[in-house]
């Protein structure tokens, strides 16, 4: 019976790596996009500080029409001004946070607005959670805050703040500043009935992220099985 020599099997071995690698990625999935936050000053009550938030496009053939923010314990709604949004696009209160949306951004195009918070709360670091919305209806969560150690799938923007200046203090909360600036009874009701939706959506997220990690490592532990059979494949006496 006639065998490959080594320099065949080298050949074949050097085919068969890339494959079960590929599978691996391709069970991966793959990279989702994602949303960030950063700061003009990330200091824990600093004052008049610019969030500038930037959400990459998923989707390559709708775009986006409404960036929704849940504003993190310290930074209440009316403390939140818009300074620069995709053209058209509006800010409007919500019961714990506010929406900035308009025209349909051009599909793959990534959204970016900035808002003024009057002061940020003494924290070490602060959550926004966001759905965003695209012009086909879908609705792309990044609710999910790490537990255990482990990054989410969905991972909320988080920015991480130094301490606070010596002598910084909370300054008092400004009144009201018109119709404009509180959310109406019928925002309220339809984002207490959003936020019930997202602790559903978010548990079945969790479900469907256990299912999805057991397939990953199934498949990772086949990928490697047939690495490591093709090593010994390779490694064998020739006869």
């Amino acid at each position: 019976m006639r065998t490959a020599d080594p320099s065949t099997r080298l050949r074949r071995l050097g085919v068969i790596a890339p494959a079960g690698l590929a599978a691996v990625f391709a069970a991966a999935g793959p990279a989702a996009a994602h949303t960030e936050v950063t700061a003009s000053r990330a200091q824990a009550l600093a004052e008049n500080v610019t969030l500038t938030f930037t959400n990459e496009a998923e989707s390559d053939s709708a775009g986006f029409t409404k960036i929704r923010i849940v504003l993190p314990a310290g930074i209440t709604p009316d403390a939140v001004t818009v300074k620069e949004a995709p053209k058209g696009w509006k800010l409007r209160p919500t019961a714990d946070g506010y929406t900035v949306g308009g025209p349909a951004l051009a599909p793959g195009k990534d959204a970016e607005h900035s808002i003024v918070v009057r002061q940020l709360p003494d924290a070490k670091s602060l959550a926004f959670k966001t759905l965003d919305t695209y012009s086909d209806g879908k609705v792309s969560r990044w609710i999910e805050l790490p537990t255990g150690g482990a990054e989410p799938e969905k991972p909320a923007p988080v920015l991480k703040l130094k301490a606070a200046a010596p002598g910084a203090a909370p300054i008092s909360p400004s009144p009201s500043t018109g119709a404009d600036s509180s959310p109406s009874s019928s925002e309220t009701s339809a984002a207490a009935s959003e936020i019930g939706k997202e602790r559903v959506v978010a548990q079945e997220a969790d479900a469907s992220g256990n299912n999805n990690g057991i397939t990953i490592v199934a498949v990772l532990i086949g990928a490697m099985l047939a690495l490591a059979g093709a090593v010994l494949w390779f490694k064998r006496p020739s006869t």
